[in-house]
């Protein structure tokens, strides 16, 4: 073989490498590329009925984020909520109420309540949450005698339990509805059923839930008399429905005082500083007066919390 025509096929062969790798740097990166689009999507519309085409902000932020013990805890909190709001834009929000409570609280009363404010707005956020997800819950809790008559009457007239989870999950409204369609569609995709409905209970826990789903696991592995269980559970649960309205009803006053204290701790601090200018510069400017200041603010932490635990009647 001449030296030309080995030099000839040595960088053709040379160049067709490159080619090839060109081509398989493209194709990785492609994939990977509408991969990592197909997983935000997921993440950011599944379960949560998200408007299509809204556009989401602080995208890098949520990334990086849901890469995070916290940010997992986030999204999960926030998918129990119902709210249409990544885990980057929540912490994004909550970073920024933070930081004007911060300068709020530091302008207005002293510098030494600034921080305290701050962690007053990460509080305020966290209970924000939690007061989502109870709302979701108690909304959800009010659909569960509804559910279970439509769940009766599918099973009755000689549907599958899948398919009757399917037809509940189109005729009920939110947030029932919504949370139905993720079951039927873990279902639809080989999810066994006590894995569906355990996804269900954890995402909105709650005692008529428990009771449901455990009746729904027991009938679907053992048979068994599936509408006789769920109408005598839609009569239990039409009178659990009422005995919580009436006991809401009865607490209602003590719940607006447990938030009336803390409130009334903190419009005092204002009231003190607009007698006398200055007051609360003069009362912080020590260690001793520091000390009080947090003593007084778990005083009515302490408070705040032994009233809604007092309070609380489990039914």
């Amino acid at each position: 073989m001449e030296l030309g025509t080995l030099v000839q096929l040595t960088t053709g062969l040379t160049l067709l490498t490159c080619l090839l790798a060109v081509i398989g740097v493209h194709s990785y990166a492609t994939g990977r590329a509408q991969r990592q689009a197909l997983v935000e999507r997921l993440a950011l519309e599944a379960g949560r009925g998200s408007a299509p085409g809204r556009r989401r902000y602080f995208r890098g932020l949520d990334r990086r984020l849901r890469r995070t013990r916290l940010g997992r805890l986030l999204e999960l909190r926030l998918a129990s909520t119902g709210l249409d709001v990544t885990p980057g834009e929540f912490f994004a929000a909550m970073l920024t109420a933070v930081a004007a409570l911060w300068l709020i609280g530091q302008a207005t009363l002293a510098p030494f309540f600034g921080p305290i404010a701050g962690l007053l707005g990460i509080w305020a956020a966290w209970q924000f949450l939690n007061w989502q997800r109870q709302k979701r819950i108690e909304k959800f809790i009010n659909q569960l005698p509804e559910l279970a008559r439509i769940l009766a009457n599918a099973t009755q007239a000689g549907l599958a339990l899948r398919t009757a989870i399917g037809m509940a999950a189109e005729e009920l409204e939110a947030p029932a509805g919504e949370e139905l369609s993720r079951v039927a569609d873990q279902l639809a995709m080989g999810a066994a059923m006590d894995d569906a409905l355990g996804e269900l209970a954890d995402r909105l826990p709650s005692r008529e839930l428990v009771v449901l789903v455990t009746t729904l696991v027991l009938s679907s592995r053992a048979g068994g008399q599936v509408v006789g269980a769920l109408r005598n559970l839609t009569e239990t649960l039409e009178e659990r429905k009422e005995t919580r309205r009436e006991i809401r009803t009865q607490l209602s006053q003590v719940s607006m005082t447990s938030y009336a204290v803390p409130v009334m701790g903190v419009g005092s601090l204002f009231l003190m500083n607009g007698v006398k200018d200055g007051a609360l510069d003069r009362m912080t400017g020590s260690p001793v007066g520091q000390a009080c200041v947090i003593i007084a603010f778990a005083l009515y932490a302490v408070g705040f919390v032994l009233i809604r635990r007092l309070s609380r009647i489990d039914v």
